[in-house]
């Protein structure tokens, strides 16, 4: 048994661990280093999970949450002195698209970027294709709730609204600049509801702070090409937004990808204000710290659980 099945079924697709048909790559600058860097995604076998390969190096760093060593404007995790950045907008897609088991081999410090958000990622995971795999795919129950929090912004899990399972995310932000101000979303993740509703929502920053970020060597390789730019009230992309609300958008796509550093699906709500990187990371850690806060459990048990 080579632990595929040639044509999944929509039931194995949600039941079955998931990986690609074959590889696939692409080529691009990467956000903050600005380095040219091709990225390939690889199959893998069942119960391999995500894993991230130094190509250039020689490293594998597996996509876990006791990886990261740091969530300063990304999420970069690390091996030794091996590191690779900016892996949200991947992890994200990954997620996003049900795939459970891949090599991300990249030749460089950072991923690319490509347009600053998740979709052409989603695309080459959709052209390459995915295949269910002979193994259960494991799920991370809430059982309690979590709560992480820096003044006012916080992250928090709680346990599944009965007979939903999956993850239901919401998240609010509020920023001085009136172009974002304060915005707010709420969603069941789905693969559709990835595709349709966070994909292609582009990472941004303010002008203020790119000056700043350069001088600290970082958002070398950013452009109006790969995010939104924001002066006060002003969108400087000139074709602007690709919806009123890509702010809230993008951070959401974001913490689907951090989460995702938890190495399984999330069965529960995640519910957060003000959240990035540093925050859902250190929800992870917490959730992790405490082992009467969840239980891994396999789709069936899942669904035993809410009847």
């Amino acid at each position: 048994m080579d632990g595929s099945i040639a044509t999944p079924t929509p039931e194995q697709m949600t039941w079955c661990q998931q990986t690609l048909k074959a590889p696939i790559s692409c080529v691009g600058v990467g956000l903050h280093s600005g380095h040219r860097t091709t990225l390939t995604f690889r199959p893998a076998p069942a119960d391999h999970g995500i894993v991230f390969r130094r190509a250039d190096l020689g490293v594998d760093i597996p996509a876990r949450f006791d990886r990261v060593v740091d969530t300063r404007l990304a999420t970069v995790i690390g091996n030794g002195e091996a590191r690779i950045g900016t892996i949200e907008h991947v992890m994200a897609a990954l997620a996003g698209c049900g795939v459970d088991n891949a090599v991300v081999e990249v030749d460089g410090p950072e991923p690319p970027i490509v347009d600053g958000s998740a979709a052409p990622f989603a695309f080459l995971l959709d052209c390459a294709g995915v295949v269910a795999q002979d193994a259960p795919r494991a799920t991370i129950e809430i059982r309690r709730p979590v709560r992480v929090s820096d003044g006012e912004a916080f992250a928090e899990l709680r346990p599944a609204i009965p007979g939903m399972p999956g993850l239901a995310m919401s998240m609010t932000i509020d920023f001085p600049a009136p172009a974002i101000g304060r915005q707010a979303l709420a969603l069941h993740l789905t693969s559709s509801s990835f595709r349709a509703e966070l994909a292609r929502a582009r990472t941004f920053t303010l002008l203020r702070e790119i000056e700043q970020l350069r001088a600290a060597g970082l958002a070398q390789g950013g452009s109006l090409e790969n995010a939104v730019v924001v002066d006060e009230a002003r969108v400087l992309n000139p074709a602007g937004l690709r919806m009123p609300d890509e702010f809230v958008r993008h951070k959401l796509l974001d913490a689907v990808g951090d989460l995702a550093l938890a190495g399984a699906a999330i069965h529960g709500r995640f519910v957060a204000h003000r959240s990035g990187h540093t925050l859902n990371h250190r929800l992870l850690q917490a959730l992790f710290a405490d082992s009467a806060t969840w239980r891994q459990a396999e789709p069936a048990q899942l669904s035993l659980a809410a009847e």
